[in-house]
């Protein structure tokens, strides 16, 4: 049976290119054929800041866009977060999102697709990585950057790759497989 891969879409701002990018995230990840890859959009989620009343490593979640967010990330082995950087740091629908959960992210390994200007996001990457240690999830150096990313998309919005992007999805892909594998006894 192969790992459960979540491509991420990380914001949730209006008018945003995150799902073009994560779209072919996504499908690239399908065509690499080792995970069971599922696109999942945060904005579906609708998370309001953080609005448990309890700490949520006791898991006693009383709304329902709490659970369906914790479903969903409880389902995956593994992630990619298409992200976007904002003023240097990551998007704050990331941060609020990540941190409505605890042990649901326990033990997973994370890739990164980041997009933005001359850095091409690593900056919020970067920032993400601090954080997702204390989830106890595993940031891989491998990723896919994506400097102005302007220049890859088409007047229709469709993202277009180019080879280097290719080839540094080929090689995030496989070592994320590898990391997911490692890590399957702990999150058993």
């Amino acid at each position: 049976m192969k790992p459960t891969l979540h491509t991420l879409i990380c914001s949730t701002r209006p008018g945003r290119v995150g799902p073009a990018i994560a779209g072919w995230a996504h499908a690239f990840a399908q065509a690499h054929g080792r995970f069971d890859s599922t696109l999942v959009d945060l904005a579906d989620f609708a998370l309001p800041v953080f609005d448990e009343p309890e700490h949520p490593r006791l898991q006693k979640y009383r709304h329902a866009h709490t659970r369906a967010w914790s479903a969903s990330v409880l389902a995956a082995d593994a992630f990619l977060f298409v992200m976007p950087e904002y003023n240097h740091g990551p998007p704050g629908a990331l941060i609020n999102a990540m941190n409505y959960l605890v042990g649901e992210w326990h033990y997973k390994p994370v890739g990164f697709v980041s997009y933005g200007g001359v850095s091409g996001g690593i900056r919020g990457v970067q920032a993400t990585k601090q954080l997702l240690s204390t989830l106890k999830l595993v940031p891989i150096p491998e990723a896919i950057v994506v400097p102005h990313f302007t220049h890859h998309m088409d007047a229709e919005g469709v993202f277009l790759p180019s080879e280097m992007h290719a080839a540094s999805a080929t090689a995030m892909l496989d070592e994320l497989h590898r990391w997911t594998g490692a890590l399957a006894a702990l999150r058993a």
